[in-house]
């Protein structure tokens, strides 16, 4: 199979790409990657190996049409990650965001349409569907963002499904909850914890940190998206959720501990605007249908999260150092 995957020198989609490089998708160890990442600031061409036979690296834009369709013809299936992620940087870049996550998710599908793909999963997230104080989402809840971000990635969901209901591109989309692992960007609220600790920095906790997010190791999110991948329903959403619901404030003690550190590094700073209070997926229909369940258990997978950052300085610390006026 030859495996085209958008924004795949970011932090889950090179996970996914190293993960299926290395054989870890039993079935698929021959399968051929083409990747197309534009390389910004979140994406790192050092996330993915320099040089393997199965691998071919296109730096692209999915904004550029021509591009995607150029490379897209004679592959099989598409996984697309490429997008803009960031809730804060969506704050002060809404348009980014739009033309990135909705108008670059069409010439995906565009393209994948005209080339005559046989399978595309497109990637999202559980911020679609707003906050939710009690209970959990199923994947027929209203899409209700809160943010540019997540109306950018519902606006994404609803374009992607118009292009399996108009035209019948095999897709399947998937929201998952809060990733966590290696190679994270350290704008994101765990790697940016560690990070800062490791340098000396405080922690800048927004308002009380009673939001709670629901956590998911990015290697059980991968797993998720290539059983979707293989044998996910067209038209169908998958929910993919990790069970592990911990406050913002919990997840900062925890880092605080497995750092030697203590609640005197916080720094409580004004909540960002919408913060959304709380997600939680329902993700019975993955587990009944295609026998998902997550495997990291959160207590471990944050430890060695932990650890990879502190062991792998090199990786991260020029992403958080201040760039030098030329």
């Amino acid at each position: 199979m030859r495996v085209l995957v958008t924004g795949a020198a970011g932090f889950i989609g090179s996970h996914y790409v190293r993960t299926l490089l290395d054989g870890g998708y039993p079935g698929h160890e021959d399968d051929h990657v083409t990747v197309v990442d534009k390389l910004t600031y979140a994406g790192n061409r050092a996330n993915l190996p320099d040089a393997h036979p199965r691998l071919t690296f296109v730096r692209g834009d999915i904004c550029d049409l021509p591009t995607l369709l150029e490379v897209m013809p004679g592959h099989d299936a598409v996984v697309h990650f490429a997008a803009e992620s960031h809730v804060d940087r969506s704050l002060v870049s809404a348009a980014e965001f739009v033309a990135t996550n909705v108008g670059g998710t069409q010439n995906v599908l565009e393209a994948a349409l005209r080339a005559d793909v046989g399978r595309v999963v497109h990637v999202s997230t559980d911020e679609v569907y707003g906050s939710i104080d009690e209970g959990s989402w199923t994947e027929e809840w209203p899409l209700l963002p809160n943010s540019p971000y997540a109306a950018s990635k519902a606006s994404s969901d609803l374009v992607a499904r118009a292009y399996w209901r108009t035209h019948g591109l095999d897709l399947s989309i998937t929201r998952c909850t809060n990733n966590y692992g290696p190679y994270q960007h350290p704008e994101k609220l765990i790697p940016r914890f560690v990070t800062n600790l490791l340098e000396g920095r405080p922690l800048p906790l927004y308002g009380d940190g009673a939001n709670i997010r629901e956590w998911l190791h990015v290697d059980d999110h991968c797993r998720a998206i290539q059983l979707v991948l293989e044998r996910g329903r067209a038209g169908e959403v998958y929910n993919v959720g990790g069970g592990d619901e911990h406050t913002n404030r919990e997840i900062t003690e925890r880092v605080l501990d497995l750092c030697g550190a203590d609640w005197g590094r916080v720094r409580h700073v004004a909540d960002r605007k919408g913060h959304d209070l709380r997600y939680s997926l329902d993700d019975g229909k993955i587990r009944a249908e295609l026998g998902y369940a997550p495997r990291v258990p959160f207590d471990r997978g944050l430890a060695e999260t932990a650890a990879w950052y502190r062991d792998n300085p090199g990786w991260w610390k020029p992403l958080t150092q201040p760039k030098e006026r030329s």
